[in-house]
């Protein structure tokens, strides 16, 4: 009689169990209905392509007489969920650089991680690969925006809309030269309410 009980027990608990399952980085899977990692590539890579293709690039190339430079400023979460934003300004870095069709210059917090390595340099690196102050490229534009979300929820259904704004601002004048805008929308089921 023993034996069944333990086989059973045994059974039981390795049914509740942790399972995982490698998947391909660019397989799609939704699994709550929120904002995930697919979202934010699509996003990215739509945005920038739009915002390359409008006038003002062709119009700031020729003015530059080369590729504009560009920075990623800050990208709010004003959405109800925790959204990590630094996975999508690295997105937004990505598709930016991989255009061929800007420069682009380091974050804040990466620029001065850089500056202490100079100063760093100054002291401990020979003449010849030392690495001057002074040098920086500085930005034409910065890219900067939010993430907006309205939930519309009864039960255990729900409507999740996702809304990404994005402008492009000239450094020198603080104009506007694009205005970018994403939607989102996730018609989510579960079987129990637990928004």
């Amino acid at each position: 009689m023993r034996g069944p009980i333990l086989l059973a027990a045994a059974l039981a608990l390795s049914a509740c169990g942790t399972s995982v399952q490698r998947m391909d980085e660019g397989a799609v899977k939704d699994v709550s209905g929120r904002w995930n990692d697919t979202d934010s590539r699509l996003v990215a890579e739509e945005m920038i392509a739009d915002a390359l293709a409008r006038p003002w690039y062709s119009a700031a190339h020729q003015a530059l007489g080369k590729n504009p430079t560009v920075i990623v400023g800050a990208v709010k979460n004003q959405s109800q969920e925790h959204i990590n934003t630094d996975t999508f300004v690295e997105d937004l870095q990505r598709a930016l650089i991989n255009s061929g069709k800007v420069e682009f210059v380091a974050a804040k917090g990466e620029r001065g991680d850089v500056r202490e390595e100079r100063l760093d340099q100054d002291t401990n690196a020979s003449e010849e690969t030392r690495k001057a102050h002074g040098q920086e490229i500085g930005a034409d534009f910065m890219l900067s925006g939010a993430l907006n979300q309205i939930v519309d929820q009864e039960g255990g259904k729900a409507v999740v809309f996702y809304q990404t704004n994005l402008k492009l601002l000239d450094m020198k004048t603080n104009r506007i030269v694009w205005n970018g805008q994403k939607k989102l929308k996730k018609f989510v089921k579960r079987s129990k309410a637990g928004w």
